[in-house]
């Protein structure tokens, strides 16, 4: 009994780790193509609920499906605008036939995609690891404020429940040990939740407002339509989220101190395919992982998969039951802020961890990392540096981490795979022997 009570408690601080970033998609997409309240409650609820079904064909490995890590997975971040542009020039109908198409494509190439395990060497999934912690900071501060566009933003009351919470977190896994230490994420939110009431900051509108049941369909906004166009946009979106969700496998199998093969990470992404598939049938979108709750594990040192399982399974539930996950939309965008800094830190403290075994290997090396990581920073700073590219060309540059991760890539292949330069190794140990 005790066992199970420690890990519902620890299945509910990755819910709520990832929460936030689960909803912000569909809600951004249904405001953008101007849903009224009824379809945009449907439109975050089926959200929740495939980001349940899409964790749990991840989290278990078969002969055709799944990478078999802790790994939780969410929307991705980079479909937002081509879906947007997609359906106001197509509507919404041809968004829906889109990820579906997109869907059987990677599920068909993913056994491809499995052999590319050899362009991601430690040098590479160590800078992607990284670039992924750095390129996440920018978000918790931006909660810490308030929330992007608050109109109290930095206010006295927000950067204290931000650093209120931080605080607590850092003091309770500094002083305790065991269980407490691997939740002091879910107590640092609890806590500074609590605050935010006393300090009447927080709204029960939403709980409210919400209904109490409600039942997922097939083709909630009508019957898909298939645009070429569409189609091949959201296919390489979800070859970028590929690429993405590779540095995050990484960084769990780093964590788990498992060896990934070509197979598992053909698995993996078979697994992402099959979930978008699902997911645009059920009027969803296309999902990858999330690595928010990497550096939560990292943090807590838990890596059980039955934790991550519990996590999947709220989700389902929360999916069909708009009312109980509207309460946990009640916590401040501060406070969330604040829990995220010691999150997002712990991914890229795992980054460094990676790198430090490769770094003094070579001055190639020291420059890959330089290079990659300069350019995930910068785009993320800088997004709209690559505004004058081409649209296709564009959802590779305007994404920090998807730019980062494929300068790492190019850069390995310049110093460390190209023939003529295993030559010259070849004969630089030759000398030296002789």
């Amino acid at each position: 009994m005790k066992d199970a009570l420690k890990s519902t408690t620890l299945g509910i601080q990755h819910l709520l780790a990832m929460y936030a970033g689960a909803i912000i998609v569909p809600l951004t997409i249904g405001k953008a193509l101007q849903l009224n309240p009824t379809q945009l409650t449907y439109l975050v609820s089926i959200d929740i609920l495939m980001c349940g079904i899409a964790t749990i064909l991840q989290l278990f490995s078969n002969r055709f499906t799944g990478i078999g890590l802790p790994v939780v997975l969410g929307c991705t971040f980079t479909a937002v605008g081509p879906i947007i542009a997609i359906g106001g020039e197509y509507g919404v109908s041809a968004i829906y036939g889109s990820i579906i198409a997109s869907g059987v494509i990677i599920v068909l190439i993913g056994g491809f995609f499995g052999k590319l395990v050899k362009f991601f060497p430690p040098v590479v999934t160590g800078s992607v690891v990284t670039i992924i912690g750095i390129t996440l900071i920018p978000v918790a501060i931006q909660n810490m404020g308030g929330g992007q566009g608050a109109a109290d933003f930095g206010s006295l009351s927000n950067i204290a429940l931000a650093f209120g919470t931080l605080i607590l977190i850092i003091l309770i896994y500094r002083f305790s040990t065991g269980f407490i230490r691997a939740i002091s994420i879910l107590l640092g939110l609890g806590v500074g939740t609590i605050a935010a009431i006393i300090m009447g900051k927080v709204s029960f509108a939403p709980v409210g407002e919400a209904s109490v049941f409600h039942m997922v369909q097939p083709f909630y906004f009508g019957y898909p339509t298939f645009e070429w166009s569409a189609i091949l946009t959201m296919t390489l979106v979800a070859m970028v989220s590929l690429v993405e969700s590779s540095g995050v496998y990484f960084a769990l199998s780093d964590i788990c101190e498992r060896r990934l093969t070509e197979k598992d990470l053909a698995k993996g992404y078979r697994a992402e395919g099959l979930a978008s598939l699902i997911g645009g049938i059920f009027n969803a979108f296309p999902y990858t992982t999330f690595s928010q709750n990497v550096g939560l594990i990292q943090m807590s040192g838990v890596r059980s998969r039955k934790v991550i399982f519990i996590t999947a399974t709220m989700l389902i539930g929360l999916g069909f039951l708009p009312k109980l996950a509207a309460v946990t939309t009640i916590i401040p965008e501060s406070v969330l802020g604040g829990a995220m800094i010691a999150m997002f830190g712990m991914v890229v403290s795992q980054g460094i961890k990676m790198l430090s075994k490769i770094i003094t290997d070579s001055q190639e090396n020291s420059m890959i990392i330089a290079c990659s990581v300069g350019i995930g920073l910068g785009v993320t700073v800088a997004p709209d540096l690559f505004a004058a590219l081409p649209t296709g060309l564009q959802i590779l540059t305007s994404n920090g981490i998807v730019a980062g991760s494929i300068t790492a890539i190019i850069l390995n292949i310049l110093f460390n795979m190209l023939p003529g330069k295993r030559k010259q190794a070849v004969v630089v140990t030759s000398k030296q022997s002789a």
